[in-house]
C-alpha cells in the first residue's frame, strides 16, 4: 500500500492536481487529444498505398501495410475502389476531420483553462475570507499575496504547459502504434534508441524543478518586502535606510533573475540537443533495416513518417515539460497554501442571531499567542448600549481582548457568552454582522464617498438618504456638499485627498450606515491633532446610549464619560469602575491621569 502511494505521488502528483480541479473535463480533454492523434494517423497511413500505387502503377498492389491492412479492407468493404483519386481523397478527409477534432480540442481547451482559473481564484477568494485572524496574524503577507496574485498565473501557465505537453505525448504514443502497426521491427530499433537518449534529459528535469522551486521562494519573499517597503517607506526615508533595505531587495531581485536564467538555460538545452540526437538515432536505424534486415523502403518511408511525426510530438512535449517543470514550484506552494487555509479555517457554530439583546460575557478568559499568555483569567460582564473602556500601558491586552470580544479569536481557555450563547455554539460571523469597527488606521477605499460609507450598496432612494442621514451623525455633511462632485468624489488610494480627522469620519460614517448594535473604536483618535480628536471625541460621545461601545483608549481624555473603564495590566483587570470611581481608588490610574494632565 505504502508502495502504491509512493508511486502514485511520484508519478501522478501533478495529474491529481489537475484532476482535483477539473474533475471529468480532463478526461475529455484526453479524449479529444487522441482524436487528433487516430485522425492523423488514418491520414498518414494512407500514404503507403499511395506510394506503393505510384511504384507499381496497380492499386490491388497496395500491400505491406502490417496490422493496417485492416483499414484497407474497410475501405473496399464500403465499395470504395482504390485508386489514385479516392486514395487522396481518403487522405483530404482524414485530415479534415483531424483539423475539425483539433479546433474542437482547442475550443474546449479554451473553457476549461478559464473555468480552472476561475475556480482557483474562487476557492482562495471563499477560502480566504474563512481564514481565522489568529492564523492570518501569524502568516506571511509576501506569500500570501505573491499566492492570490502572481502564483495564479504562474499555474495557469503550468495548466498550459502541462495539457500541452500531455497532447503531444499522446500524439507521440499514437504514432508509435501506428509506426508499429507498419513495421514492427523498424519501431523497436527506434524506440529503443529514443529510450537511451531520454536518459540523458532526467538530469535536466531535476535541476529544473529545483530552481522552480527556488523561484518561487524568492518572489514570495520579494514580495513581502514589496509589502513592507510601501508601508514603512516613510521611516525608511526618514532615518535613511533605504539604501541597505534596497540592498536586500536588490539581493532577492538577482536571486529571482538567476534562477529564472538557470531555467531558461536548462530550456534552451533541451532544445538544442533533443532533435539532433534523434536523426542520429533515426539515422543509425534506417541503415541498420535496410542493410541488414532487407526492409521494404515503402514500409520504412511511412514508419518514418509515423516517427518524424513522433519526433516533432516529442520535442514539443520534452519543450513543453520542462516548461511545465519550470513552474511547478508555484504547483508545490498553491497546494500548500490551499492546505493552509482549510487547516486554518474559522471554526463557527450554527446559531445565529439577529440582534445583540443583553450582554457580552467573559468568564475565566485566557489567551496565548504561541506560548506567551497575553490574557489571564479575565471575568468580564457588558450590558447592551453600555459604553465601556479599556486602559492601560503598551502590552497590557486591551486590543487583544477587544479582539476577543468582537469574536476574531477564539478563548485558549475558560468561557465567550453572547446573549447566553457560547462561542462554540455561534455562528461568528452573524455575530460580526452586528459590529462596526473603527481603528487607529482609517479603513478607505479608492472609491466614492458613497460607495466607501454604503459599501457599495446601489444608489436606491431609501439608501441616498440613509447616507445622508449618517454623513450628518458623523459631521461629514457640510464637507460633502462643498465636494464639486458630493458623494460621487474619488478619494484617492487609502483617502490621499483627505484629512486626518476626515478619513476617521468616513470610516464612523460607513459603521454607523450599518445596521449594528455594538461599535468598537480602537484607539480610533489617538491619531489626530487635540481639535480634530474632540470634535470626533464629541460625535462618538452623543452616540452613547444608542449602541454599545467598547473603547480602546491611549488618551484617557478620550473615555472621561463611559459608563465603566477597566484598567489592564500584564493581561489583567487591575481595577474597574466609572472615571470618578477610579480616579480615586486606583494609585495607577490616578498616576495615568496626572501624568496626561488631563
Amino acid at each position: 500500500m505504502q508502495k502504491s502511494k509512493r508511486f502514485i505521488k511520484k508519478y501522478f502528483q501533478n495529474f491529481i492536481f489537475f484532476y482535483k480541479r477539473l474533475g471529468y473535463r480532463i478526461f475529455i480533454r484526453i479524449f479529444l487529444s487522441l482524436g487528433v492523434g487516430l485522425m492523423d494517423g488514418f491520414g498518414l497511413a494512407m500514404f503507403l498505398p499511395l506510394l506503393q500505387m505510384v511504384d507499381n502503377s496497380n492499386a490491388e498492389q497496395a500491400q505491406n501495410m502490417g496490422s493496417l491492412s485492416f483499414l484497407i479492407s474497410a475501405i473496399k468493404k464500403l465499395g470504395i475502389p482504390l485508386h489514385l483519386a479516392s486514395v487522396l481523397i481518403i487522405i483530404s478527409l482524414f485530415f479534415i476531420l483531424k483539423g475539425l477534432a483539433m479546433y474542437i480540442n482547442n475550443i474546449y481547451d479554451v473553457n476549461v483553462r478559464m473555468g480552472f482559473i476561475r475556480h482557483i481564484r474562487e476557492s482562495f477568494t471563499n477560502d480566504f475570507a474563512l481564514l481565522s485572524y489568529k492564523s492570518f496574524s501569524m502568516s506571511d503577507s509576501g506569500k500570501i499575496q505573491n499566492t492570490l496574485s502572481g502564483e495564479v498565473e504562474r499555474v495557469s501557465q503550468a495548466y498550459t504547459y502541462y495539457f500541452n505537453a500531455f497532447q503531444q505525448f499522446s500524439l507521440v504514443l499514437m504514432y508509435m502504434v501506428f509506426a508499429f502497426f507498419v513495421n514492427a521491427q523498424f519501431a523497436t530499433l527506434i524506440t529503443i534508441g529514443g529510450i537511451l537518449t531520454n536518459s540523458i534529459f532526467k538530469a535536466i528535469y531535476k535541476k529544473t524543478k529545483k530552481a522552480s522551486g527556488k523561484l518561487t521562494h524568492g518572489t514570495n519573499q520579494y514580495q513581502g518586502l514589496i509589502i513592507q517597503y510601501v508601508a514603512n517607506f516613510k521611516y525608511l526615508k526618514a532615518s535613511a535606510s533605504l539604501k541597505k533595505y534596497n540592498e536586500k531587495l536588490l539581493n532577492t531581485i538577482d536571486d529571482i533573475q538567476y534562477n529564472n536564467e538557470r531555467i531558461g538555460a536548462l530550456n534552451a538545452i533541451v532544445l538544442a540537443v533533443r532533435e539532433p540526437l534523434l536523426i542520429i538515432v533515426v539515422c543509425a536505424v534506417i541503415f541498420l533495416q535496410v542493410t541488414f534486415f532487407e526492409g521494404t523502403l515503402a514500409a520504412i518511408l511511412i514508419s518514418l513518417l509515423f516517427f518524424y511525426r513522433a519526433l516533432n510530438a516529442l520535442i514539443l512535449m520534452q519543450t513543453y515539460y520542462n516548461s511545465f517543470l519550470s513552474v511547478t514550484g508555484s504547483l508545490d506552494n498553491m497546494e500548500q497554501f490551499d492546505n493552509e487555509l482549510k487547516q486554518n479555517a474559522e471554526h463557527t457554530g450554527n446559531t445565529n442571531i439577529d440582534t445583540f439583546k443583553n450582554n457580552i460575557e467573559l468568564k475565566n478568559a485566557t489567551f496565548f499567542y504561541g506560548k506567551k499568555k497575553i490574557l489571564d483569567n479575565i471575568n468580564l460582564n457588558i450590558r447592551k448600549n453600555e459604553s465601556v473602556a479599556f486602559v492601560g500601558e503598551s502590552g497590557s491586552g486591551k486590543t487583544t481582548l477587544i479582539n476577543l470580544l468582537v469574536g476574531l479569536m477564539p478563548l485558549d481557555e475558560g468561557q465567550f457568552y453572547i446573549d447566553g450563547i457560547t462561542r462554540d455554539q455561534l455562528n461568528i460571523e452573524s455575530y460580526q454582522q452586528r459590529i462596526g469597527y473603527i481603528t487607529q488606521e482609517a479603513v478607505v477605499f479608492n472609491d466614492t464617498i458613497f460607495n466607501n460609507i454604503t459599501f457599495w450598496d446601489k444608489p436606491a432612494p431609501q439608501n441616498i438618504e440613509r447616507f445622508y442621514n449618517v454623513l450628518k451623525k458623523a459631521a461629514l455633511h457640510d464637507f460633502v456638499q462643498l465636494l464639486p462632485k458630493k458623494e460621487n468624489e474619488l478619494l484617492g488610494n487609502n483617502g490621499v485627498n483627505l484629512s486626518g480627522g476626515q478619513r476617521q469620519r468616513i470610516s464612523i460614517a460607513r459603521e454607523l450606515y450599518k445596521d449594528i448594535d455594538i461599535l468598537v473604536l480602537d484607539e480610533a483618535t489617538s491619531s489626530l491633532d487635540s481639535e480634530t480628536e474632540k470634535s470626533i471625541q464629541d460625535n462618538i460621545d452623543s452616540l452613547k446610549g444608542e449602541y454599545t461601545l467598547l473603547i480602546v483608549a491611549h488618551r484617557l481624555s478620550t473615555v472621561k464619560y463611559a459608563d465603566r473603564i477597566f484598567l489592564l495590566e500584564d493581561g489583567k483587570i487591575d481595577n474597574f469602575g466609572s472615571y470618578a470611581e477610579l480616579y480615586n481608588k486606583s494609585d495607577k490610574f490616578r498616576k495615568m491621569v496626572m501624568l496626561q494632565e488631563v
